[in-house]
C-alpha cells in the first residue's frame, strides 16, 4: 500500500514506474522494483539521520 501511494504523489518514484512500464515491464514488476527503491531510499534516511525532504531527488 505503501508502494502505491508513493507511486502515486512520490515524483521519484512515480518517474521510475513509469520509465519500468514504458520499458515493457509488467505493473507487478514494476510495483516490486519501486517498493525495493523506496526501502533503499528510507534505509539511507535513516542511516544518514536526515529527513525525508533531502532525498527527493534520490
Amino acid at each position: 500500500m505503501t508502494t502505491r501511494t508513493a507511486r502515486q504523489w512520490n515524483p521519484a518514484i512515480r518517474q521510475f514506474f513509469e520509465r519500468l512500464t514504458s520499458a515493457g515491464k509488467p505493473c507487478k514488476v514494476a510495483m516490486t522494483a519501486c517498493m525495493r527503491k523506496l526501502l533503499t531510499i528510507l534505509n539511507i534516511i535513516m542511516k544518514r539521520k536526515t529527513a525525508w525532504t533531502n532525498l527527493s531527488d534520490a
